[in-house]
């Protein structure tokens, strides 16, 4: 049996067209690029706007200005591992404990293991806190 690639060169060939040009060669992932911007965490330090850049290996190689880049990748690289997505929502009618874990937000957009990334995060209720805790250090320890 040819395959599909030789089947289409000869057909190429057979109609004048002449052979077809080399197949691009697969290049690597882009690196994963976050930006995370934190409010009323209770620490002023860890407020704000950051970059936060991750080559995808578990951490070897990460920047930006996040004040905790290598573990925050390091996390990230574990939840890929792991196969979940640590940027969804709580499920619609999931049921939450009714405690509250301070006024802290936060909204997290960018690039993650190859697709787009727009979520917020808070302290509003059990799901969001363990939400906001599995992605620790990627967000901060906050005041509750």
């Amino acid at each position: 049996m040819l395959s599909p690639l030789l089947l289409a060169t000869v057909a190429a060939s057979a109609i004048g067209v002449g052979p077809l040009p080399p197949l691009p060669l697969l290049s690597a992932p882009a690196p994963d690029s976050l930006t995370v911007s934190i409010e009323r965490s209770g620490y002023a330090e860890a407020d704000g706007t950051f970059r936060l850049e991750c080559d995808g290996n578990g951490g070897r190689a990460a920047g930006g200005t996040h004040p905790a880049a290598e573990n925050a990748c390091k996390r990230l690289g574990q939840l890929a591992a792991g196969g979940g997505d640590p940027f969804a929502p709580v499920p619609e009618g999931q049921l939450c404990t009714q405690q509250y874990g301070g006024p802290a937000t936060a909204r997290i957009t960018g690039n993650w293991q190859g697709r787009s990334i727009d979520a917020r995060f808070s302290r509003a209720n059990g799901c969001e806190i363990d939400r906001w805790e599995n992605l620790r250090p990627v967000l901060p320890h906050v005041k509750g």
